[in-house]
């Protein structure tokens, strides 16, 4: 049945296009990114890469007080891997910048970061020195600042519902829309071993 305007009964009205989700218009309409997002936002394998005393509130946040299991946040992945959050709490000196930033990269796709606490967002009171990293956004992306010296748990707590929030209206089409070429989602850390026979006359 065409949808026809009052006025006249022989020009049909077009309906608008759907929205398209990217690549995966055809296989994930609306409806199953919505139920995607769902899954993936209460599912969060943490990789914490704990590098001074904020981890230690990252640590209390886990435990039975604060309980951030409760929130579909799963502590301590075996990997990263496994992982598809990477909070990062304590200073990032110049030194530890590469290893952040490989182990990064391991991380499958969707991945999330929380930069947590003020020594990881700007370099904290330690932003003169020669040696810190000011801020782990100049090597990662990050999706969440947690602010504080050191943030109490209750301040990450909120910090994941606000990833969650993000997560929940988060379209992949879009987030991987710049990421046109294989070259630009490959990492320049680790080269692919050569196949068998590759180089032989």
């Amino acid at each position: 049945m065409d949808v026809t305007s009052p006025g006249s009964a022989s020009q049909p009205v077009l309906l608008p296009e759907p929205k398209k989700l990217g690549v995966l218009s055809r296989l994930a309409p609306e409806p199953m990114k919505v139920v995607l997002n769902w899954g993936r936002r209460y599912s969060l394998w943490v990789f914490n890469f704990g590098l001074a005393c904020c981890a230690i509130e990252f640590i209390a946040a886990s435990m039975a007080r604060h309980d951030f299991i409760r929130l579909g946040v799963i502590p301590f992945a075996p990997g990263p891997r496994q992982a598809d959050l990477m909070i990062v709490s304590g200073t990032v000196t110049d030194k530890m910048a590469p290893a952040v930033k490989r182990l990064y990269e391991q991380m499958p796709e969707p991945k999330y970061v929380i930069s947590f606490g003020a020594c990881s967002n700007c370099g904290g009171p330690y932003w003169d020195s020669y040696s810190v990293t000011k801020g782990v956004d100049q090597i990662i992306p990050v999706d969440v600042y947690v602010p504080g010296c050191p943030p109490r748990p209750e301040a990450l707590l909120q910090g994941i519902l606000k990833l969650q929030e993000k997560i929940a209206r988060e379209s992949l089409g879009e987030r991987y829309a710049n990421a046109a070429t294989p070259a630009q989602l490959t990492s320049g850390l680790v080269a692919a071993p050569p196949t068998p026979g590759e180089g032989r006359a």
